[in-house]
């Protein structure tokens, strides 16, 4: 189990982190999420040991990381899968670690084998890999020890889809047999299928946090008429119901706060025909984690213009 209370780290007058408090309970994965520079890596670098908290505490298997025995016995971590010696073969950084750990060398062809890293491919130095080949070694490392718990930040980078599949029920088992899991991702979709449990962090404070159903109750509805020429009626339609549309267009259709069946009732006894009529679940997760992290997202709706365009792209 990992607990997080009142946690807050401060660089100069920098509140990195601020008052963050949550836990991540075993059988389950949990979701860590926020846009860049929002505090999760320092987050679990306290966790790790790594950096020291300003104020409150983070502790993972009852104790300070740091406090732990043998701490690779009981927790996982990978942080950075570039933070790995690039001279030395992937199996020699296996059992080099698995040595300092007093795990049998029998285990790193096991965990080899388990994150699909060939015996060419385990006898190659590191600098020669690609990064999905490093976040392999990554996992297998952080698996080294039979952990009950993992930390992971953004595993799946460099991951094809096949390699993220595999990733997701690695999880799933993990979690299944009783560990517990803390995934940091921006793969918005990759948290939505893999986590049980959600925490969303913005400007280095929890901006809401809960189980995935819970999060995801509020989505909404997505409907679309039959005929584009209605959407604006339908779009009055539903706001003199008192259902709020917050969003969409003609092709994707409207997006609106509150159940199918009484957007379907509205429209219904306005005489609008639908092409489209559910659960707004699709795009859930990214239209929560945009609304809830909006004051943070550096990016906005851009417009070309005669300065912006690329020179001879059409208008």
């Amino acid at each position: 189990m990992i607990t997080i209370d009142s946690l807050t780290r401060v660089y100069g007058g920098f509140r990195a982190v601020d008052d963050v408090t949550f836990t991540a309970e075993p059988g389950r994965v949990t979701g860590f999420l926020g846009p860049n520079g929002a505090g999760k890596s320092t987050t679990m670098r306290v966790l790790v040991g790594l950096t020291p908290a300003t104020s409150g505490s983070a502790t993972v298997c009852g104790a300070d990381f740091r406090d732990l025995p043998n701490p690779a016995r009981q927790v996982g971590v990978l942080l950075d899968a570039s933070a790995q010696h690039a001279g030395r073969t992937g199996r020699e950084i296996l059992t080099i670690a698995a040595q300092t750990i007093g795990m049998p060398t029998s285990r790193v062809a096991q965990m080899l084998e388990l994150v699909s890293l060939t015996p060419t491919e385990a006898d190659r130095r590191v600098r020669g890999y690609s990064l999905g080949m490093r976040q392999r070694l990554g996992i297998a490392a952080a698996l080294l020890g039979d952990p009950e718990v993992l930390i992971l930040d953004e595993p799946a980078n460099g991951l094809d889809p096949a390699g993220i599949r595999w990733m997701r029920d690695l999880l799933r088992g993990f979690a299944a047999e009783g560990g517990t899991v803390l995934l940091s991702s921006h793969l918005l979709g990759e948290i939505e299928v893999v986590a049980d449990d959600i925490v969303v962090i913005g400007h280095g404070r929890i901006v809401a946090q809960g189980t995935k159903t819970e999060l995801l109750a509020g989505a909404g509805t997505v409907v679309l008429p039959a005929a584009p020429t209605d959407l604006d009626r339908l779009r009055r339609v539903l706001s003199d119901a008192g259902l709020a549309v917050v969003g969409g267009d003609a092709d994707a259709g409207l997006r609106v706060e509150g159940e199918p069946a009484d957007v379907g009732r509205a429209a219904h006894a306005a005489d609008v025909p639908l092409a489209r009529l559910a659960p707004a679940d699709g795009a859930g997760l990214e239209d929560m984690f945009l609304q809830l992290t909006a004051d943070t997202q550096r990016e906005s709706a851009p417009t070309l213009t005669a300065t912006t365009r690329p020179q001879g792209a059409a208008a």
